[in-house]
């Protein structure tokens, strides 16, 4: 009766039926009995009373119920009690091994599953399929390499090699080492294959970046009529994110919403979510997410990452927000990391504040994730003192709290601290990454430093990093920046890859700078090559001929980019004043304090003059008279937004402002002037960096 109940799933009736038995029978329980019950137990409250019924009847002696408790106490978790029986045991058969081993491996503790398995072994005890790709499965998870290829030579020498289980956990193994030849050869092997198999494989590809073989493989599967479940579709929406394929991201979707596989399995549709977020079609991801029957806390992590990680900030916050409003999901560490960088984007220094107080309530601020998310908002809001005394706060022991604070002061203009930094860190024996490089090289692009950051770009070497395009980018600014055109474009030259748009972007934004309108044409059109719709570098073009006043291309440049449906980002600028952030657009006429705004402005400019300010029209990107290209400098958003915070705050108040666009030249010598005359500091955040203009002087020393 107990035997039937365990094999229809009906395990509480099986446990009853045996308390029936022990209370109200004459029926004594012999050695068949508790091994049978044992497979009922769902909890250690029920495996315990039945553990002390086999000890008082005295069957613990028993080889088949001393392993069916051991296999209880695995499942259950108890594995202290799991490894004090296995202990006692006189004799162990190869079900007790493996339960023990499966066991351990299923808590964590691979190094002492592997114990097991040497000790089973010195016993006489001969592994079969299941200890071996249980074993194999544990090679994967220590990076044990040697181990993996031992176990497999074991398969093979005792005919296990085609065992369905082995082969399965052999690609899984070779999968997680980056051999896909291997795997590939042992399922191209197999006799038999299951879904298991196909998904194996499929997710193979997919976590090894070769999306496409993924993607073949299914329609393969498919030809096979294997039937996918969750798994397979779960790694088909990763493959499709990868090949960046956004017609094939609808058809698959169309594919799961036909077979309700949303409906039944919230990680299905989280993958949605997921791959329309990474191919950076957020309406459409917005759109999921909204729809999805059940949403877990990984679905709001991956919308909030989505929004973020493609550039909106102020979504990614509203939905952060929504969360907090759910009364059943808590956010979690993830969820910090995954949001406090659009709080850091938009300089929302006060929502970012609020969530540090729930790390710090949750014990998550020292962890190295939350505490490096911390770093960069402290220091993209200007902070740089709160920012380094999280640093020394965090754990050191990688490098990547090291190049967030590298990188926070590099935009702050303190190229010589993110260099002495960088020496700390190899002094604490820290290994640098390429992110450290792409760090420490453009701290040295903002600062100058041009010989430090050739040493840093030769430094890569040292440590085994392949300069990538990003490197090779930085490397083109930092000599750009400085001057060094024609050294720069040769060091363009000298690649051993073609440039992509941000190196050919860089060394364009060096001819603004510095005027070189035939270099500039040159860096333009090879950019419009590899990445034409970037609205961005268009204007670049048009500000280089409306510095030397050839309306002519600025007006064929603008032309070029308004047949190719593109429009200029318009700029903005924002500051926060009594917990309520204000925004100004260049040109605003719209704002309550509209008129006090343009007659503080008036003043300020008539003061600065006074100073010697002379206006520079070359920023003026109109063919326009000298009056109106006058009030179209004036009222560039920076400058409509400091001559509110002058208005609106006490004499000598701090002025912080985040503007979205690059500060022009002229908007940055006239700050200068306006900090001296109001004696102000004024702490301007742009696209590229930090200004902190006082008493007439910037930070960046004139250098951005």
């Amino acid at each position: 009766m107990m035997s039937s109940y365990v094999r229809n799933g009906c395990y509480r009736d099986a446990v009853n039926c045996l308390y029936t038995m022990l209370m109200t029978s004459d029926v004594r329980p012999d050695f068949y009995t508790f091994p049978t019950v044992l497979k009922a137990c769902a909890n250690l409250t029920n495996g315990s009373q039945i553990h002390t019924w086999v000890f008082k009847l005295g069957f613990h002696w028993d080889i088949f119920v001393a392993s069916a408790l051991v296999h209880m106490y695995c499942k259950v978790g108890s594995f202290p009690a799991a490894r004090e029986i296995f202990s006692g045991m006189t004799y162990r058969d190869k079900g007790c091994w493996n339960a023990i081993i499966s066991g351990l491996c299923q808590n964590g503790n691979a190094v002492e599953a592997l114990e097991i398995v040497d000790k089973m072994r010195m016993e006489g005890v001969a592994m079969d399929s299941v200890t071996v790709s249980t074993i194999l499965s544990v090679c994967a998870q220590i990076d044990d390499f040697c181990r993996g290829c031992l176990i497999h030579l074991y398969a093979i020498k005792h005919g296990l090699e085609f065992d369905l289980f082995v082969c399965n956990a052999l690609i899984n193994m070779y999968a997680k080492f980056g051999l896909l030849g291997n795997a590939q050869k042992v399922f191209d092997l197999m006799e038999e294959r299951d879904l298991v198999s196909w998904n194996s494989m499929t997710a193979a590809y997919e976590q090894n970046n070769n999306p496409d073989t993924a993607l073949n493989l299914f329609r393969e599967m498919q030809l096979h009529d294997v039937e996918p479940d969750f798994l397979t579709l779960v790694s088909l929406a990763s493959s499709v994110a990868q090949t960046k394929d956004s017609q094939n991201s609808g058809s698959l979707h169309a594919f799961i919403l036909k077979r309700c596989w949303i409906q039944e399995h919230v990680v299905v549709g989280n993958a949605v979510v997921d791959m329309y977020a990474k191919l950076g079609i957020t309406d459409s991801a917005l759109k999921a997410f909204e729809e999805l029957p059940m949403k877990d806390l990984i679905s709001w992590n991956t919308m909030i990452t989505g929004f973020a990680q493609n550039g909106f900030a102020s979504e990614a916050i509203e939905v952060y927000s929504m969360l907090e409003k759910c009364e059943d999901i808590v956010p979690n560490e993830a969820t910090w990391v995954s949001v406090l960088p659009a709080y850091a984007h938009v300089g929302n220094l006060r929502g970012g504040t609020k969530i540090h107080a729930h790390t710090l309530k949750a014990g998550f601020n020292t962890d190295v994730f939350v505490g490096t998310s911390l770093i960069d908002l402290y220091g993209k809001c200007g902070r740089l003192k709160d920012a380094m005394s999280l640093f020394y706060e965090v754990p050191r022991r990688n490098p990547i709290p090291w190049n967030a604070v590298i990188s926070c002061h590099a935009i702050h203009g303190h190229g010589e601290t993110s260099l002495q930094l960088f020496r700390d860190m190899l002094d604490e024996g820290v290994s640098p990454d390429h992110v450290s490089f792409v760090s420490l090289l453009s701290a040295c692009s903002h600062s100058g430093l041009v010989s430090q950051g050739q040493w840093c770009f030769d430094l890569m070497h040292k440590y085994g990093i392949k300069p990538s395009l990003k490197h090779y980018g930085c490397m083109v600014d930092l000599l750009g920046r400085a001057g060094h055109l024609d050294m720069a474009y040769d060091f363009i030259k000298s690649m051993p890859f073609k440039p992509d748009a941000s190196v050919w972007g860089a060394l364009l934004g060096a001819c603004r700078i510095h005027g070189n309108v035939e270099l500039g044409n040159l860096a333009s059109k090879r950019l419009f090559e590899v990445d034409s719709e970037n609205v961005g570098y268009y204007v670049l073009l048009s500000n280089i001929y409306a510095n030397f006043g050839k309306w002519e291309g600025v007006d064929q440049v603008r032309s070029l980019a308004r047949d190719r449906g593109l429009r200029k980002t318009p700029g903005w600028s924002s500051m926060e004043i009594d917990n309520k952030v204000e925004v100004f657009y260049t040109g605003n006429q719209s704002h309550p304090q509209c008129e006090e705004i343009y007659s503080e402005l008036e003043i300020l400019t008539e003061k600065i003059k006074s100073l010697g300010y002379v206006p520079d029209y070359s920023f003026v990107l109109q063919d326009v008279e000298e009056d109106e290209k006058q009030h179209i400098l004036t009222s560039h958003s920076e400058r409509l937004a400091i001559a509110y915070g002058i208005i609106n705050t006490p004499p000598k108040t701090t002025i912080r402002i985040f503007k979205n666009l690059r500060v022009c030249g002229d908007c940055h010598n006239a700050t200068k002037l306006i900090s001296k005359i109001t004696e102000r500091e004024i702490i301007v955040r742009d696209s590229n960096r930090f200004h902190h203009f006082k008493d007439g002087n910037c930070s960046c020393g004139d250098y951005w």
